[in-house]
């Protein structure tokens, strides 16, 4: 009798952690019917902004893009038309380093899953966690986003992410397909203490953290000279295997790209060393002071993902704009570069932070690029982020401008050319509100 009390509050708690983190909102079957979308003003961002222009999708695929286009012949296809007379239409943008579908409400523990135990973990991949019924993933993708790479926290070497499509039933449904993205971590010192026995023992654990994944990293490499050296019968017997190095020989091997989360000079020049010893690809996640390591970074052919467009600066002394305005310093100092949004829900902010960049120095072509095809680009994906013959079918029709809060208004947005249901839980509270 005295565990009905315990069995009810963990009945209870179930219950709030399911509906807390699951919507109701059916995703849209596969694309059934040709759709032709007319008139448009069509932000391409591969070939510029077309006026009037008509958008052909079939088989989830851009088929055609002109003034006018060729539509199918009749016998028997269905063709939904749409008029964008005056409105405009924007590839769907991809939202970088999100931990979007790990994440439902931060306070809640149990519905956190963006992290591993230790430090040190690249067989781990965010496929295995992501939740596709995210409450969060409807409100978020009402902002144009259609796309997110799901990226794990931690320390060290924290695992695996991955690129999902923002309208599945199923991980599987969600995945579209993008090269290897290691996610690393690398050491640094949040805040110096400012007395100095404690500030040399900061100093000390952050060196061993730093010579702690290096060595790490040099075992990788390690396994991987072996595992070339192998005959054919020996690397088939899976008892020689080790899940951690097996898995990280894509890295080595050049088929996959390391994410390293870093911020400061010494961090950047730290992964740069890093990058150069074992020929890894590289992307700077973070990148606050990337811009002043141009030269270094180009010789690696490294790339940013920058998500700190809407924050504060780093250091006391520096101007309280610089955060808007290095985007346009990282693309004037010829530094390949994508915009990001670290977090889960706040992501929806992802397009009016490119708008914020525009205003500080990128041109709105450069913003909007910086979060459609570079991204895409950068993740190793070639079909997304444009509107152009061959690309997805990802597209994102708004009455204004969609990096514009206050002229933003999304009215259709199409994945892979299935047309989505825009509802989601604020526009049901706002609603519910109005009635009030």
């Amino acid at each position: 009798m005295q565990l009905l009390p315990t069995t009810l509050l963990f009945a209870a708690l179930l219950g709030a952690i399911s509906t807390a983190s699951a919507n109701d909102i059916v995703p849209a079957p596969k694309q059934s019917h040709t759709v032709l979308i007319k008139n448009a003003t069509v932000h391409t961002v591969s070939q510029g902004v077309l006026n009037n222009t008509d958008v052909l999708i079939e088989n989830g695929k851009i088929a055609a893009v002109g003034s006018p286009v060729n539509t199918p012949a009749a016998g028997g296809t269905d063709i939904h038309i749409v008029d964008a007379s005056g409105k405009h239409l924007y590839p769907g943008l991809i939202a970088l380093d999100t931990s979007l579908g790990l994440v439902e409400i931060e306070m809640s523990r149990p519905t956190v899953d963006n992290a591993e135990v230790g430090d040190f973990n690249p067989q781990i991949s965010t496929a295995s966690a992501y939740n596709p019924d995210s409450e969060l993933i409807p409100t978020i993708r009402y902002n144009g986003i259609t796309h997110a790479q799901i990226v794990p926290s931690g320390e060290g070497l924290a695992g695996q992410s991955v690129l999902v499509n923002l309208d599945a039933w199923t991980i599987e449904d969600a995945l579209q397909p993008s090269e290897g993205q290691f996610h690393v971590y690398w050491p640094q010192i949040k805040r110096m203490p400012e007395d100095e026995k404690e500030k040399a023992k900061a100093i000390e654990k952050n060196q061993q953290a730093i010579d702690k994944l290096n060595a790490a990293f040099e075992d990788g490499y390690r396994y991987f000279l072996s595992d070339q050296h192998k005959s054919e019968d020996e690397g088939n017997q899976s008892s020689s295997k080790n899940l951690r190095w097996q898995t990280m020989l894509p890295l080595y091997q050049g088929k996959a790209t390391l994410f390293a989360h870093a911020d400061t000079v010494g961090q950047i020049e730290q992964v740069i060393a890093l990058a150069k010893k074992y020929q890894f690809k590289l992307v700077i996640v973070g990148g606050y002071d990337a811009w002043r390591l141009a030269s270094s970074l180009r010789e690696v052919n490294a790339s940013v993902i920058y998500p700190h467009t809407l924050s504060l600066p780093k250091r006391k002394d520096e101007p309280v704009d610089l955060p808007f305005k290095i985007p346009a310093l990282l693309a004037n100092a010829g530094i390949p570069f994508a915009l990001g949004f670290s977090s889960d829900w706040n992501s929806r902010n992802l397009p009016y932070a490119a708008g914020y960049s525009a205003a500080y120095g990128l041109t709105p072509e450069q913003a909007l690029k910086s979060v459609t095809l570079d991204a895409a680009t950068l993740l190793g994906v070639e079909d997304l982020g444009a509107i152009a013959v061959g690309y997805q079918g990802s597209v994102v029709l708004s009455e204004g401008d969609i990096l514009d809060p206050m002229t933003n208004k999304i009215v259709a947005i199409w994945i892979e050319g299935r047309q989505i249901d825009l509802n989601n839980r604020h526009q049901q509270l706002y609603q519910k509100y109005l009635k009030r």
